[in-house]
């Protein structure tokens, strides 16, 4: 159903064409994809277009934007309220907690049209995908969205809880440590064959250290890396 923003905006001039907005649109399409901004020709996938909603909310925000191709052209969809039927529907029947957007359609040319989908940094992490062998979570790095780890879904869980957080600098600290002044990162598999700790302790100790701040987690496409959160 077209909403009545939908409406409104789908009701259009010629002149609108060459509006602020659409160059506004031109200018950021221009900029390319990265981590607040993604493209999709068109909503013909709507799971993978969820991902990218869900990555954006778990980390810093972002826009993304039907009608757009990989290239940076514009070609637009025909039928907004078609695609974004579509989308909105994959949203409610797919994310956990309810997601929370806005919705903008942009004229760019005669019958052709751009939805944009305006995410801002969510307050209920981490927000998750219904699949059928459980939840998914994302999370964006740069350009991409990558699927997190069961330590990244820990530390969205608890990072917005304020409490002071007791390090314990004992062997295993030290171990990490001495291994990060000569390498700078390393996994929790690695950190669990240096210490011979269980990889369910690991990742416990692993996690604190980050919601400590003085470790940093980067997810890429081969699992996460851990590194110094500060280096002198």
């Amino acid at each position: 159903m077209m909403t009545s923003r939908m409406k409104k905006t789908c009701s259009f001039k010629e002149e609108q064409y060459y509006s602020s907005r659409l160059q506004e649109l031109r200018f950021q399409v221009a900029g390319g994809e990265g981590l607040h901004l993604e493209f999709k020709r068109k909503a013909s996938d709507p799971e993978k277009i969820v991902r990218e909603l869900v990555a954006f909310a778990n980390t810093e925000g972002g826009t993304l934007l039907v009608g757009v191709a990989d290239d940076g052209s514009i070609p637009g969809i025909k039928y907004p309220e078609e695609e974004s039927f579509v989308i909105r529907q994959a949203i409610l029947k797919q994310v956990r907690p309810m997601l929370r957007f806005s919705e903008e359609v942009i004229a760019v040319a005669p019958a052709r049209y751009v939805l944009a989908y305006h995410i801002q940094a969510g307050k209920r992490l981490p927000y998750q995908i219904k699949q059928t062998n459980g939840l998914v979570c994302y999370v964006r790095i740069n350009d991409q969205s990558i699927k997190a780890s069961a330590e990244m879904r820990a530390v969205l869980r608890q990072r917005h809880r304020r409490h002071n957080r007791l390090i314990r600098y004992g062997e295993h600290e030290q171990l990490l440590m001495q291994h990060l002044a000569r390498n700078h990162t390393i996994t929790l598999q690695d950190f669990a064959n240096l210490t011979k700790l269980s990889r369910k302790k690991a990742s416990r100790k692993l996690v604190h250290l980050v919601l400590a701040n003085l470790l940093k987690l980067t997810p890429t496409g081969k699992g996460d890396v851990y590194s110094l959160a500060f280096v002198a």
